[in-house]
């Protein structure tokens, strides 16, 4: 893993959300879009190095709708950047890591995304993020 990617945040409301993080981190929104598989709408900040991205169900059944009824708004995941996804979700496995992925899926911001599941990470739903190039 090569760094932190961004830091995923769930948020019932993406307008008020971005307007309270676009204060904060002096940054604007530099993207928005909606990731129909994942039943999401992202939009991501920057702040240095770091992206910030908010995320807000798309429907009432996706997995940021039940995230959120759970346990309310908040810190979702947190992504680690990677060469080779394949190969790192392999890895992964072969250290007893359970992954909520069989195969790498288009995510948002150009990226290919797998996540590992919380159980197997101290309850922390980690996601693996390459650039698709």
């Amino acid at each position: 893993m090569n760094k932190i990617e961004h830091i995923g945040i769930a948020v019932n409301d993406i307008e008020t959300a971005a307007i309270t993080y676009q204060k904060l981190l002096n940054s604007q929104v530099y993207k928005t879009e909606e990731v129909a598989s994942e039943g999401v709408i992202t939009a991501f900040l920057q702040c240095g190095p770091n992206k910030i991205e908010l995320l807000k169900a798309s429907s009432e059944n996706s997995p940021i709708a039940k995230f959120i009824a759970k346990k309310g708004e908040g810190i979702h995941h947190i992504a680690f950047e990677v060469d080779d996804i394949y190969a790192e979700m392999e890895r992964l496995k072969k250290e007893g890591f359970v992954l909520l992925n069989d195969v790498p899926k288009p995510g948002a911001d150009n990226k290919l995304v797998c996540f590992v599941h919380p159980k197997s990470t101290n309850g922390v739903l980690i996601e693996l993020c390459q650039e698709i190039v």
